[in-house]
């Protein structure tokens, strides 16, 4: 216990690399021997719900991309891995911390506390490079509309990211072990050999997982809004000339309905608009968290047993549940999809008598056509609704 007081005293600060334990780069200087059950309770509740919430929205974002023969696009393959990450945020990173805030101490032996750190991190990295994937995704295909790029490189660049995550977290388990933090009171805890370990550590990691990022995201959008920019006064400039053009197209081939180059403009900006939500997203989330873990790194006499450090640091984990619900915003098939899917399991949406097998629907721009199938090879029944996409067939 001695030694320990001591070491906090000359400078050796104890870190812990996680989001909801008083500060997600640790309790910098805190006495490891006791802690405030208010607060543990706040964190505890908090945690309860963004698990909750993370689990079951990243699921059925998955489980929706998996249904739509859109999940081969470039966007939702990002949009998948930028799931799974998230998923990996709340299975090893949100969930340990709950457990711990609950028993107060770590139990287990040295190579799962090692682990557990490891893991916790891993989650935090993929997530933002996957949201600075389909960032660049987004800024390639509106300044570079006619570029054609290899899935290949798409699958490169994800393996890449996951492969960055993986190294960049490596320095945790170096870090942390299962330390004796009293008088046979043991805990897994962090520690630095010099007194700068801590300050050079969260700097790294705020730079690696907040500050670099922001400034390419910053970027990407910039170049976005220019080039949206610079196409808005071009249309302004020849829009007679681009209605004359149309015109004399729709006569020359009268089975064309709309142009299919507005449409996919349409789509494009649809995506960069939800892409950017959740970059704003992730900001919001993010900065009072960094903020407040900078301050305790540098500053000695930061309150970090107050409330509103509390609270930013616990407004970095909803960042990993509000992004399923952005995209089925933005996305409404993927809803639309996933209650299709759901109504098809249960029997109560597509099946109407026992003798029905095959449910398959089909979209056709704004409409959608859900055809059942009679296992007699009587006349097929047709329902119409609002959606967007094709389906194929789907054993009930």
């Amino acid at each position: 216990m001695e030694e320990v007081l001591r070491a906090a005293e000359s400078g050796a600060q104890n870190v812990s690399w996680t989001r909801e334990n008083g500060s997600m780069l640790g309790n910098i200087s805190a006495n490891p021997l006791k802690r405030n059950e208010d607060v543990a309770k706040v964190e505890v509740t908090v945690l309860v719900l963004v698990l909750l919430l993370a689990l079951t929205g990243n699921a059925c974002v998955l489980w929706a991309v998996s249904a739509t023969k859109r999940h081969q696009s470039r966007m939702y393959y990002f949009m998948k891995h930028l799931s799974i990450a998230d998923l990996v945020v709340a299975v090893f990173q949100v969930l340990p911390q709950l457990i711990w805030d609950i028993t107060f101490r770590f139990y287990g032996p040295d190579l799962l506390c090692r682990t557990v750190k490891y893991l916790q991190v891993v989650g935090m990295f993929a997530s933002t490079y996957m949201l600075v994937l389909m960032s660049v995704d987004r800024c390639v295909a509106i300044c570079q509309p006619l570029r054609t790029v290899d899935k290949s490189i798409d699958r490169f660049c994800v393996l890449f990211s996951w492969a960055l995550s993986l190294i960049f977290s490596s320095p945790q388990v170096y870090i942390f072990s299962l330390r004796e933090v009293g008088d046979g009171v043991y805990d897994c805890w962090g520690d630095f050999v010099q007194p700068w370990g801590a300050k050079a550590y969260i700097t790294w990691m705020s730079v690696s997982i907040y500050i670099l990022p922001v400034v390419i995201l910053s970027v990407c959008y910039g170049l976005v809004c220019f080039k949206l920019w610079q196409n808005l006064n071009l249309k302004t400039k020849r829009g007679p000339l681009r209605a004359f053009v149309s015109r004399a197209s729709r006569d020359a081939h009268p089975l064309s309905g709309v142009s299919s180059v507005r449409l996919v403009s349409k789509a494009k900006i649809r995506t960069v608009k939800m892409t950017f939500v959740v970059v704003l997203a992730y900001v919001v989330c993010w900065t009072p968290f960094f903020f407040v873990q900078m301050w305790s790194a540098w500053d000695p006499a930061a309150p970090r047993e107050d409330m509103a450090f509390i609270i930013a640091m616990l407004l970095a984990s909803l960042n990993s549940c509000c992004n399923p619900w952005i995209y089925m915003f933005f996305a409404g098939h993927l809803f639309h999809d996933l209650m299709h899917r759901l109504c098809c399991g249960c029997g109560c949406g597509c099946r109407r008598n026992p003798t029905e097998k095959h449910c398959r629907r089909r979209h056709r721009g704004t409409s959608s056509t859900y055809i059942i199938r009679n296992t007699n090879h009587g006349p097929s029944l047709a329902h119409t609704s609002s959606t967007g996409w094709v389906q194929g067939p789907t054993n009930l």
